[in-house]
C-alpha cells in the first residue's frame, strides 16, 4: 500500500538518515529497536545510532529504488554512494508500532567496503568515483 503507516515511517526514517540528520532519524527508532545486520545483532536505539553513525558520516548521496509496506512491515530499498565505496546498494526489512521502527532487517553487501579498506590499507589509489 503507498499510503501504509510503516511505509510512511520507513520513508520518514530513510530520508531523515540520508539527508545526514541522525538525531532526525533516530525520532523513528524504538528505544528497544533490535536490528539484524551482516555484522550481528544489534540490541537498542544506542547501539543503532552507533550503527549507522559511521555511515551517515561517509555518505555522500542516496537513491531509493522502491518502498512497499503495509500496517507495520515495510521494505526499503536504496543504493548509497559513500566515500570509499561509489555504489553500496541495500534493503531493510522494517516492523513498525507506533510510529517507531522495533526491527530492522539490514541487508547489505559488505564486500565493496571491505575491498576499499584493503586498498587503503596497502596505499593504493582509491577506485575513481
Amino acid at each position: 500500500m503507498a499510503d501504509s503507516p510503516a511505509r510512511k515511517t520507513a520513508l520518514a526514517y530513510y530520508h531523515a538518515w540520508t539527508g545526514r540528520d541522525l538525531d532526525a532519524a533516530m525520532r523513528y527508532i524504538a528505544d528497544d529497536i533490535v536490528c539484524d545486520a551482516p555484522a550481528g545483532r544489534l540490541s537498542g536505539a544506542q547501539e543503532y545510532r552507533a550503527f549507522m553513525a559511521p555511515f551517515v558520516q561517509i555518505l555522500k548521496e542516496a537513491r531509493l529504488l522502491a518502498a512497499f509496506g503495509d500496517d507495520t512491515t515495510a521494505v526499503v530499498v536504496y543504493d548509497t554512494q559513500t566515500v570509499p565505496v561509489p555504489s553500496a546498494p541495500a534493503a531493510e526489512c522494517v516492523t513498525v508500532v507506533d510510529g517507531r521502527i522495533t526491527y530492522s532487517r539490514f541487508i547489505f553487501d559488505r564486500a565493496p567496503f571491505e575491498a576499499a579498506r584493503r586498498t587503503a590499507a596497502q596505499g593504493l589509489p582509491a577506485t575513481p568515483q
